[in-house]
């Protein structure tokens, strides 16, 4: 149900929260954060699985569209839900995240209506990968910027290394189920680009957020940023080591399990 992505959107919006000075954030920030994290989520896999049902797709299902397809009506109301609480909670948040959580929250409607509407292997849909991680970080970084008059230098490349953390984990994710189903790969980068090139551009990615991390603490006097910078390095770090191991990570789905829990890795320094 992806409460793995929801709870590390909300640990990462903290500590960029705190990196920027926005303290107290608004209480509903993060709630609201988190709610539609889950409904973009959600709704993505729930219109694939319709898109199977009517034929548009052939690809295979995975595990995790299994379960929305058996409790699709169950999660279509939970998803209702959700958006009634958070135009419920829109009216405690400051206007500038109003603002900006409109201008969002449009651009990903009309991210998820386009994947529905497009088939199976649209060459659009190989924009999937850099879109969502961008959107993924707008929605985790661009809440907490708007409450803030000035951002610093140290926060956009905090920011920027999350950026690469999130496509790294999506690239790596994509890697990984063309592992699983060799035969029957899902649509994606990975597979338009072929393992190796993917290889590369992860480890140069991974290489380039490491020293961008490094040299952040030796920039910067707020320990709190050397300790945040630190953290996003040894994300970055951990998704590689699964790629490194692929045949342990890819039994039971460990590489899920720990792809997504990396970014609960904030909490460590909170």
């Amino acid at each position: 149900m992806s409460f793995p992505v929801v709870i590390g959107a909300v640990l990462s919006n903290r500590m960029a929260a705190r990196l920027s000075d926005v303290e107290p954030i608004h209480w509903a920030t993060p709630v609201v954060l988190a709610l539609v994290v889950f409904i973009i989520y959600t709704a993505d896999r729930l219109l694939d699985v319709r898109k199977y049902a009517l034929g548009a797709s052939r690809l295979p299902l995975s595990a995790r569209h299994q379960f929305h397809r058996h409790y699709a009506p169950l999660l279509g109301w939970a998803v209702i839900g959700a958006a009634v609480l958070v135009i419920i909670l829109a009216f405690f948040l400051p206007v500038s995240v109003v603002k900006f959580g409109i201008v969002l929250g449009a651009i990903c409607v009309a991210y998820v209506g386009a994947v529905f509407r497009l088939p199976s292997k649209h060459t659009a849909l190989l924009l999937k990968e850099p879109l969502v991680a961008t959107l993924y970080t707008a929605g985790v970084w661009g809440s907490v910027w708007v409450q803030r008059p000035v951002i610093s230098s140290i926060d956009t490349a905090e920011c920027l290394m999350f950026l690469g953390i999130a496509f790294q984990n999506l690239l790596l994710f994509a890697i990984m189920e063309q592992e699983e189903s060799p035969s029957q790969p899902m649509f994606s980068l990975a597979t338009e680009w072929g393992i190796d090139r993917c290889d590369i551009i992860l480890r140069w990615l991974t290489f380039g957020i490491i020293a961008t991390g490094l040299i952040l603490c030796f920039l910067t006097k707020d320990r709190f940023a050397q300790r945040s910078a630190i953290m996003l390095a040894l994300m970055s770090l951990t998704l590689y080591g699964i790629q490194r191991y692929p045949d342990y990570f890819l039994k039971h789905e460990r590489y899920r399990w720990l792809g997504d829990g990396v970014f609960w890795m904030p909490a460590l320094v909170l």
